[in-house]
C-alpha cells in the first residue's frame, strides 16, 4: 500500500513553519579560532572549447547597440608580459619562477614534509619561518593576521583586482585521527542502536577507509567535526573574514563551508532525501513516457499521477499536495514544483522522509532522532543565517564552497533556501558548481528557473571540481555511479555549456551573476568571446574571474586592468599553521605545476625585458 502518513506535512497550506524560516534566528555567541575556506580550481580537469548554447534574442534600441558595440571592440592580450606583471618587482618574479619550477620536481613534491621538518631543525622556527615568506609562503599565501595582508590586499586592488579572503589554517591530525572524527560525527544514534534496520544508501554513509576526506583533494580545506563549540568558533573565523572582506576592498567576496559550520551527519541525511525524492520524480515521469529528457522538460500529469498511483494503493488526493486547491492547478508539475513537497515541515528531522519505490510509501530516512540531534541540525541552519546577515550587513558577497557529492545536493539546497531570502535585491550569496559532474548542467538550470519564478538574483561561481580522484575512487570501492564526467573533454564541454546558459540568462534579464573560477585561459577567452556576442559589459558587474593568489597572474592583472572585475583567492593565516595546507597543494597541484610553461616563459620574458631595458629594479607604483 503507497499510504501516505505525512500528507498534513506536505501541504503547504497547513504546515506550522516554513523551511525558510528555520534558519531565522538570533545571533550566536562564541569565542575565536582558526577555521578556513575553500577554493575549487580547474588544475587536474583543465579547460579546452566548449559547446555554446544558441544565443539569447539581443534587445533592440539605439542605446543598447551602442553598448554591444563598445563591447565588441574590448580584447585583453594575455601575452604582454609588461602589463601583465606590473604590479610586481623583478625579485617577485624570480621567486615566481624558482617556486614554479621546484614544484615540478616530483622528488621535492614527494617529500615536502621530510624536507621542510629538517629544515625546521637546521634553521629553527624562526629562520625557517622567515625562509618561507621568502619562497612558497610568500607565493602564494598573503600574511598571517588581517593586519599583514592588507598592503597586498591594497596593491592587487591598485591595478584592479579584488580580494576573495581565505583564512588558509587547517588541522594537522593524523589520518587515524581524521577517520574517527569523521565516523563519530557521520553516524547518528539511531543507527549505532539499529544497524540495518534504516533505509540508507551507502553512497550517503560513512566509510571508514574514505573518513579521511583529506586524500586526493585538490586544494579544499577540509573540516572534521569535534563538537557544537568548535563549529561556533569556525562562525566566528568566518565572520572575521567577512568583516575584513568588507573593509578591504569594495565588493569582496569571502568564501565558506557548510562543514565547518554543523555535524556532518545532517548534510549526509538531508542529501540523500533530496536525490531519492528527484530519483522518485524520473521514476515516475518515465512511467508516463518521459523518461531521457533534459530535467526541466520533465513534466508530470497529475491526472495520470493520481491515477498511477492509485492503482499502487495509494491513498490521498495528490492535486492537493502541490496547489492546495484543484482549480488553481495547471494540471501538470515540473522538477522544481516536485522539490516544493520538502519546503515545510514542522521539525527539521521532518524533512528527512523518502519515498520507498519499492514498498509504495512515505518512510522516515532513519527510526528516530535524538533531541540533541534535532538541536544540531537547527543550529547549523542558524549559523550559516547569521554568516548571510553579517555578509548583507557588511557589503559582502558569500560564496558557499562546493563539497563531496554524499554532502552537496544537501549544501546547494540550504544556499538556494539562503539566495531566496538575501538575494531579493541583489546577488548576495552564492552557489558554487562543480562542473566535472555528470549533472552540473541540470542543476544550473533548474536553479537558474527556480530563480526567475521567484524573482530573485542568481548567483553562482562555477569551477571545475577539487575531488575527481577521491570521488572516483571511493564509487568504485563502495559500488555506486562514477559522478564524475568520463573524460577531459566532457568536462571541458560541461564547464562551458553551463556557462554560456549563465551568460545567456545574463543577457536576457541582467537578474543572474557567475564567477568564472578558472585558471584556464582558453575559458577565460571563451567568456569574453560570449560577452562580447551578448553585449555584457564588464561595467555591469555581472560577470566575475578568479584566480589562485601567486598563480596565473598573466590572466588576472590583464583582466583587472581592462576593467574587468577579477578576483583572488587569498590565503592567509601562521606560517606554521598554514604549511599543512601548502604541503597538499604542492602534491596535489604537480600537475599543473608542470604544466605551467607558458608562465614561466612569460615570466622569463619579462624578466629579460627589465634587464635589457635597464628596469631590472622596477618597483611598482600606486
Amino acid at each position: 500500500m503507497f499510504h501516505v502518513k505525512t500528507v498534513s506535512a506536505l501541504t503547504r497550506a497547513r504546515a506550522d513553519i516554513h523551511f525558510k524560516r528555520l534558519t531565522s534566528t538570533r545571533r550566536l555567541g562564541s569565542t575565536v579560532t582558526s577555521a578556513s575556506t575553500e577554493q575549487e580550481d580547474d588544475v587536474k580537469t583543465g579547460g579546452g572549447g566548449g559547446s555554446p548554447r544558441s544565443e539569447c534574442p539581443r534587445q533592440s534600441g539605439g542605446s543598447r547597440r551602442g553598448e554591444r558595440d563598445a563591447a565588441n571592440e574590448i580584447s585583453v592580450d594575455f601575452d604582454q608580459t609588461q602589463e601583465a606583471y606590473k604590479s610586481k618587482d623583478s625579485l617577485e618574479l624570480l621567486r615566481s619562477l624558482v617556486v614554479f619550477k621546484l614544484c615540478s620536481y616530483d622528488f621535492l613534491v614527494d617529500k615536502n614534509k621530510e624536507i621542510m621538518d629538517l629544515g625546521k631543525k637546521i634553521m629553527g622556527q624562526k629562520g625557517f619561518d622567515q625562509f618561507m615568506k621568502m619562497t612558497f609562503y610568500g607565493q602564494f599565501v598573503a600574511g598571517e593576521d588581517h593586519r599583514a595582508i592588507k598592503p597586498l590586499i591594497e596593491k592587487n586592488q591598485a591595478f584592479g583586482v579584488g580580494s576573495v579572503l581565505d583564512y588558509s589554517v587547517e588541522e594537522d591530525i593524523s589520518q587515524e585521527e581524521a577517520e574517527q572524527k569523521e565516523m563519530a560525527s557521520c553516524v547518528s544514534a539511531a543507527e549505532k542502536e539499529s544497524i540495518g534496520k534504516d533505509h540508507r544508501e551507502k553512497k550517503y554513509k560513512a566509510h571508514k577507509q574514505f573518513g579521511d576526506r583529506r586524500g586526493k583533494v585538490t586544494g579544499a580545506r577540509t573540516y572534521f567535526y569535534a563538537d557544537e563549540a568548535k563549529c561556533d568558533q569556525h562562525m566566528e573565523t568566518f565572520i572575521k573574514c567577512i568583516k575584513a572582506s568588507g573593509g578591504g576592498s569594495m565588493d569582496g567576496f569571502s568564501a565558506i563551508k557548510m562543514t565547518a559550520l554543523g555535524r556532518p551527519q545532517f548534510l549526509l541525511q538531508f542529501s540523500e532525501v533530496l536525490v531519492k525524492w528527484r530519483r522518485f520524480f524520473i521514476f515516475l515521469a518515465s512511467q508516463q513516457g518521459k523518461d531521457g529528457m533534459q530535467a526541466l522538460e520533465q513534466r508530470l500529469e497529475l491526472t495520470q499521477l493520481q491515477e498511477f498511483l492509485t492503482k499502487l494503493g495509494a491513498k490521498g488526493d495528490f492535486y492537493g499536495w502541490f496547489t492546495g486547491r484543484k482549480e488553481e492547478s495547471t494540471g501538470s508539475i515540473d522538477m522544481l514544483d516536485w522539490n516544493s513537497l520538502i519546503d515545510d515541515r514542522t521539525k527539521i528531522s521532518d524533512l528527512l522522509v523518502v519515498p520507498n519505490i519499492e514498498l509504495g510509501e512515505l518512510e522516515p530516512l532513519l527510526e528516530k532522532f535524538t533531541v540533541e540531534e534535532e538541536k544540531q541540525m537547527k543550529r547549523m541552519l542558524q549559523r550559516v543565517d547569521v554568516l548571510a546577515k553579517y555578509a548583507l550587513e557588511n557589503g559582502v558577497r558569500l560564496m558557499v564552497d562546493a563539497e563531496q557529492t554524499y554532502f552537496q545536493p544537501a549544501i546547494s539546497r540550504l544556499t538556494l533556501e539562503m539566495q531566496r531570502i538575501y538575494n531579493r535585491e541583489k546577488p548576495v550569496i552564492f552557489n558554487t558548481y562543480q562542473c566535472y559532474l555528470k549533472e552540473a548542467y541540470d542543476n544550473v538550470t533548474m536553479d537558474v528557473e527556480l530563480s526567475r519564478r521567484e524573482g530573485w538574483h542568481f548567483a553562482a561561481k562555477l569551477v571545475r571540481g577539487a575531488y575527481m580522484y577521491q570521488e572516483r575512487e571511493r564509487a568504485q570501492e563502495i559500488g555506486y555511479e562514477d559522478p564524475i564526467n568520463p573524460d577531459y573533454e566532457s568536462t571541458n564541454r560541461m564547464y562551458h555549456r553551463c556557462l554560456d546558459y549563465v551568460l545567456d540568462e545574463i543577457a536576457l534579464n541582467r537578474n543572474a551573476n557567475v564567477m568564472v573560477a578558472s585558471h584556464n585561459e582558453d575559458t577565460v577567452k571563451h567568456t569574453l568571446m560570449r560577452m562580447n556576442e551578448l553585449g555584457l559589459l564588464p561595467t555591469e558587474n555581472k560577470v566575475y574571474f578568479g584566480q589562485l593568489l601567486g598563480m596565473c597572474d598573466q590572466i588576472s592583472f590583464p583582466l583587472g586592468q581592462a576593467g574587468f572585475p577579477v578576483y583572488k583567492y587569498v590565503p592567509y593565516g601562521p606560517v606554521n599553521e598554514v604549511m599543512p595546507y601548502l604541503s597538499r597543494r604542492a602534491q596535489e597541484n604537480r600537475g599543473f605545476m608542470k604544466g605551467a610553461q607558458k608562465e614561466r616563459e612569460l615570466l622569463w620574458k619579462e624578466l629579460k625585458r627589465r634587464l635589457s631595458s635597464g628596469e631590472l629594479l622596477y618597483r611598482p607604483t600606486y
